[in-house]
């Protein structure tokens, strides 16, 4: 890890069941915060399409890696030079889809996530439609700093992001769906602290708005401070993630080389 500080954007915005309108305003918010330097562009969970409750829309527009979503992503992503973050509905072999988590490029997708802990919680049944994904880490480079990616409810697991920290991450990257609920903005901003606290990263969180979503997207350094942020409204926030400020902190407070344990998959 060395270089610059690149600028990374959080983009809250309401993904919705039309495919067309939601690229559209993907496009328009890459452009606004490209237009502020943005390097890394993230977007929520459920991008590509969104249905609440969930039923079997999801499936008849469920996406390949290789489909329209990608592309335009790809397209997007090279017109402004960035590399772009954001969740589809992604085709699967069986009769659920997989939620999936792209970090897409102008050399195409640089890293593939598949939601490793469904939302089987809060009186929700995610796994009802989607087919959980390998336990596997996923991360990219960029500008001297590994992004690992993990998917909203994953959060709640801290093993998650440790994975993604033995594997190098320097920041986690967390598109969700942050279902509202009683205490369920304290859980989202205090869980985004304690993992970027505990693994010495940044955590580059993006949600839903509201009515659905608690919002709250947010950047949070590796010392659990929130440099950056949006409400509980449409809208983007923009923040540097600091190589410097990773090493100092790591050298203070060197958690993740003194630790004894570590994480076995089941």
């Amino acid at each position: 890890m060395s270089g610059s500080a690149p600028l990374v954007a959080v983009c809250q915005f309401a993904p919705t069941a039309d495919r067309a309108a939601n690229l559209v305003r993907i496009a328009e918010h890459v452009a606004e915060v490209a237009a502020h330097g943005a390097r890394l562009v993230v977007f929520p969970e459920y991008s590509s399409y969104f249905v609440n409750p969930m039923d079997v829309s999801l499936a008849e527009n469920a996406e390949r890696l290789d489909g329209p979503f990608v592309q335009r992503l790809r397209e997007v992503a090279s017109h402004h030079g960035v590399v772009i973050v954001a969740g589809l509905v992604e085709a699967a072999a069986q009769s659920r889809v997989h939620n999936t988590v792209v970090a897409v490029s102008v050399d195409g997708v640089r890293a593939v996530y598949r939601k490793q802990h469904l939302y089987d919680a809060f009186g929700q049944t995610e796994s009802d439609w989607i087919a959980p994904g390998e336990l596997a880490p996923a991360v990219f480079d960029l500008d001297g700093i590994r992004f690992g990616l993990m998917t909203c409810y994953d959060l709640r697991f801290p093993e998650v992001a440790r994975t993604l920290a033995d594997a190098g991450a320097d920041a986690l990257v967390v598109p969700a769906e942050w279902v509202r609920g009683p205490l369920k903005e304290h859980h989202w901003t205090t869980l985004l602290a304690a993992r970027a606290i505990e693994n010495t990263a940044y955590a580059i969180s993006a949600d839903h708005p509201a009515p659905i979503g608690v919002g709250h997207s947010q950047i949070v350094d590796p010392q659990g401070v929130v440099v950056a942020g949006v409400g509980s409204a449409e809208g983007v926030a923009i923040a540097a993630v600091d190589p410097a400020l990773i090493a100092r902190t790591r050298e203070t407070n060197p958690v993740l080389r003194l630790r004894r344990y570590a994480v076995t998959p089941r």
